[in-house]
C-alpha cells in the first residue's frame, strides 16, 4: 500500500566517506537557540536562487573521467548532476535550474566525496589536494562552504586531542584524582569547541550551516555526571531522549536535504527509545505534535514510523498498537493530506481491524460454531490463561507450531491453559480433516464468513497466538509456542 507521496527522487546510493554531523564526542548546545519564525519552503527557496555556477578544483585527481553530484532529501540520494573531469582536475557544475538548497556530494572517480552546502548563492569555487580533501580545501564566494569546512578542519585538530585524552583516562576510576584532573582536561576540550562553534552560530545566525551544525550536535549531558566522575547512567539515558532534538530547527525545511534529519530519526526511534510498543508510541507522538504544523516533517516523521513499524516488517510484539496510535493520530482526512481519500479511507479500515485486539486491551468475545455445529463462546473458558490460537490447514508454519501447541496443551491443560483454536480461511471439510490430522484437543472453530470474528482478532500472518490472562485481558500476541510459558510466568511475577 502507498503511504507516501513525496518528491521524485531516483534512489543511486549512499555517498561514500560522508561526515557524521553527529559527532560521536559530547558537545555543548545549552540553551534554545534563535530559530526562524516563518516556516521556510525549501521548494519556493530553491525558486529564488540564482542559476549554479560551481567550479571544483582538486589538484592531483588525474584521469580524467565522471563527477557525479549527488544530492539527499529525507533519508533518500539522488543524482542531481554530473560533469566531466578536466585533465587538470577541475569539475564545473553550471546550469540554469538551480539546486535544491541543502547538502550535496561531488563523488569522485575513486569514490571519495567532497561535502557542499548549497543555498541561494550558488556561484563559488572550491580548491583541494586528493590525498586531503578537507585539510587543503579552500573556499572562495560561499560562506556557507568556508565555515563548513573551517570547522571541520578545527574539529579533525580537535579529534587528536580526544584521543590522548581517552588514551589517558584508560584504566583510571572514577573519584581518583588523576581521573578527575583527565576528565577535566576532557569538558576543557568541550568547552573549547562549543565556543568555537557558537561564535561562528552568533555571527551567522540564518545560515545553512549554522542550522545543520545546531541539529546534529549531541546534547551536552556533563551534568548526569556524579561528583565523583562516574556517569548517572538512568539520567543520562532520559536526558539523551529529551534533548536530542533541541538543536533542531523545525521551521528550516532545508534540513530535510541534508543527511542529518534521517540519522537523527532513526536513531531517535530505534536506539533512543525502548522498543517497546508502548514507548514507541509515547516517544514518537511526542516528536510528529512538535511538527504538526510543518508540513514536510510532519509527512516524513509521520510516514517513517508508520512504515518502519508496519506490522509486516517488523518484529515487535505488538506493532499494530504502533500502526493504529500513528494513523488513527495522524493519517486523518484533515491532516493527511498528502494522501487522496482512498488510501486514507484504507489505512483507518486497517487501523480499525487492528484496533480491539491490541496488548492491554480487555479480549473481545467472540461465539463461532465448533465440530458438532454449536456455538461456543470464548469467554466460557474457566482456565486462568487462554490462548487464542487463529491458524489455516495451509500454513507450514501452523504445520510447525500446532504439534507444539499440542503438546503444550497436554502438559498444562490441568495447570492453568486451555487453547480456542480458529481456523481461518479455509473451508468446512479441510478444517475438520487438518484437526483430526493433529489430534487438536481443545476448542475448535470455523467461521466460514469469518463475520464473527471480523474487526476482534487481527490475523496478519497465520498462527497468531493470542494470550489472555485471568482477567481476560491480552498479555501477549505474535508469539511461538515456545513463548507461552515464559509470559504466563512473566504475568505471575505482576500479580
Amino acid at each position: 500500500m502507498r503511504l507516501v507521496l513525496l518528491f521524485a527522487t531516483i534512489i543511486l546510493f549512499a555517498a561514500c566517506g560522508a561526515n557524521d554531523s553527529q559527532s560521536a564526542m559530547p558537545t555543548a548546545n545549552e540553551g534554545q537557540p534563535q530559530y526562524s519564525n516563518t516556516y521556510l519552503d525549501n521548494k519556493k527557496r530553491k525558486e529564488q536562487a540564482e542559476s549554479p555556477n560551481i567550479v571544483v578544483q582538486v589538484q592531483g585527481l588525474t584521469g580524467g573521467g565522471m563527477a557525479s553530484l549527488i544530492g539527499t532529501f529525507e533519508d533518500n540520494n539522488y543524482r542531481a548532476d554530473s560533469a566531466q573531469i578536466s585533465p587538470t582536475g577541475q569539475i564545473v557544475f553550471k546550469r540554469q535550474e538551480p539546486y535544491f538548497p541543502g547538502m550535496l556530494y561531488l563523488v569522485l572517480p575513486n569514490n571519495t566525496n567532497i561535502q557542499m552546502l548549497v543555498d541561494l548563492d550558488q556561484t563559488f569555487t572550491m580548491t583541494t589536494t586528493l590525498g586531503n580533501l578537507v585539510g587543503d580545501m579552500k573556499v572562495e564566494g560561499s560562506l556557507d562552504n568556508q565555515i563548513m569546512y573551517d570547522a571541520m578542519q578545527f574539529e579533525e585538530g580537535q579529534r587528536t586531542l580526544f584521543q590522548a585524552n581517552a588514551q589517558k583516562m584508560a584504566g583510571l576510576k572514577p573519584g581518583d584524582p588523576t581521573f578527575l584532573q583527565v576528565k577535566g582536561e576532557q569538558d576543557k576540550l568541550i568547552d573549547d569547541r562549543k565556543v568555537y562553534l557558537e561564535k561562528i552560530f552568533k555571527e551567522n545566525p540564518t545560515s545553512l550551516f549554522t542550522s545543520f551544525k545546531r541539529a546534529g550536535q549531541n546534547p551536552d549531558l556533563r551534568d548526569c555526571y556524579k561528583p565523583d566522575g562516574s556517569l548517572d547512567t538512568a539520567r543520562y539515558s532520559y536526558h539523551y531522549r529529551t534533548r536530542f532534538w533541541n538543536g533542531t530547527d523545525f521551521n528550516d525545511e532545508r534540513l530535510l536535504y541534508t543527511p542529518v534529519i534521517s540519522k537523527m530519526l532513526n536513531r531517535y526511534v530505534t536506539e533512543l527509545t525502548p522498543q517497546h510498543q508502548d514507548s514507541i508510541v509515547k516517544y514518537s507522538i511526542s516528536l510528529v505534535d512538535r511538527v504538526t504544523d510543518k508540513p514536510e516533517f510532519f509527512k516524513y516523521f509521520a510516514n517513517w514510523i508508520v512504515l518502519h513499524y508496519d506490522p509486516k516488517e517488523t518484529t515487535l510484539m505488538d506493532p499494530q498498537a504502533v500502526f493504529v496510535n500513528m494513523i488513527e493520530r495522524y493519517f486523518t482526512y484533515d491532516k493527511a493530506v498528502w494522501s487522496d481519500s482512498a488510501e486514507v479511507f484504507a489505512l483507518q479500515q486497517r487501523a480499525y481491524e487492528m484496533s480491539a485486539s491490541l496488548v492491554g486491551k480487555k479480549a473481545p468475545e467472540v461465539k463461532v460454531p465448533g465440530l458438532d455445529g454449536v456455538s461456543v463462546s470464548l469467554y466460557d473458558k474457566k482456565a486462568p490463561y487462554v490462548v487464542v490460537y487463529m491458524w489455516n490447514p495451509d500454513c507450514e508454519h501452523c504445520a510447525e507450531q500446532t504439534p507444539k501447541l499440542v503438546q503444550l496443551y497436554n502438559q498444562m491443560k490441568d495447570k492453568g491453559l486451555d487453547v480456542y483454536g480458529i481456523a481461518v480461511n479455509t473451508e468446512d471439510a479441510k478444517w475438520r480433516a487438518t484437526v483430526k490430522k493433529y489430534g487438536m484437543p481443545w476448542t475448535s472453530v470455523f467461521d466460514p464468513t469469518n463475520k464473527t470474528i471480523y474487526g476482534k482478532y487481527y490475523v496478519d500472518n497465520t498462527p497468531e497466538i493470542y494470550l489472555l490472562n485471568p482477567e481476560r485481558t491480552i498479555i501477549a500476541k505474535n508469539l511461538q509456542v515456545d513463548q507461552i510459558l515464559t509470559m504466563i510466568e512473566r504475568d505471575k511475577t505482576k500479580r
